[in-house]
């Protein structure tokens, strides 16, 4: 059953990246040229030649996009289906739809969303070369500490049920999420090497876009996965309703 929920993970994921290449294709990539026309104007004010380019930007913007978009959603597919394959059955009496949307939005929150906040996206010909690293790993441990914050919500918020109900319960794991990512984000150093003189249009839209793509990529996988597995797991969700009603 965990090979197929992972196999159904993954071609919701694809559907999911499909979907996401088109978002970004259509509102993603035309901010990225113009912050490359941008690097490209500093670069030759200052009288230094065009680098070279491995890949076309043609290339990079179909092809090299579907690849990332499509290997990206598989991946991530992949992980919510052995996900969802651990928690069914021990979050309450959520169906299949109910539980593969809400593992959709908590992945979301805490892979996306917490650390976007704190290191917003920069479109990629903006940023100090020579910080490459810091940045990768300033973002990466935003990240791993959301993902254990997100993952010690669900724990806790699942014992405070059975203490003070289902809404109280929710309510105060939510809250210690909040408070703790907060926290976290005010310990971190802030990066800021966006130039002075780029234009705050163009960057607003690089965002937005690079937001948008991750939230057509979870909205779409957790509806895809949840309405894949959901004729499987009815019998199961019907007696698990029965137990807890």
């Amino acid at each position: 059953m965990v090979g197929q929920l992972l196999l159904r993970g993954m071609l919701a994921g694809v559907l999911a990246g499909l979907l996401a290449f088109a978002f970004a294709y259509a509102f993603g990539e035309p901010s990225v040229d113009r912050a490359i026309a941008f690097e490209e104007e500093r670069a030759a004010a200052k009288g230094e030649a065009p680098e070279p380019e491995l890949v076309g930007r043609e290339v990079q913007s179909t092809l090299g996009l579907l690849t990332g978009t499509l290997a990206y959603g598989a991946g991530v597919g992949g992980f919510l289906g052995l996900v969802f394959a651990f928690a069914y059955g021990r979050v309450g009496a959520l169906g299949a739809r109910e539980l593969s949307a809400l593992l959709a939005l908590a992945g979301f929150i805490a892979v996306v969303l917490a650390p976007f906040v704190k290191y917003p996206a920069n479109p990629p010909s903006i940023g100090d070369p020579d910080t490459i690293g810091y940045r990768t790993a300033l973002y990466f441990t935003m990240m791993a500490v959301s993902v254990a914050g997100m993952t010690a919500a669900v724990v806790l918020g699942r014992r405070l049920v059975h203490r003070l109900g289902t809404w109280n319960g929710v309510l105060v794991a939510g809250l210690g999420y909040l408070v703790a990512m907060a926290a976290v984000q005010l310990l971190l150093p802030p990066v800021n090497e966006v130039p002075e003189e780029f234009s705050a249009v163009v960057l607003w839209q690089f965002r937005a876009s690079a937001l948008g793509i991750h939230l057509v990529l979870w909205t779409t996988l957790g509806l895809a996965f949840g309405a894949l597995v959901e004729r499987s797991f009815a019998p199961r969700t019907a007696t698990a309703r029965r137990a807890y009603g």
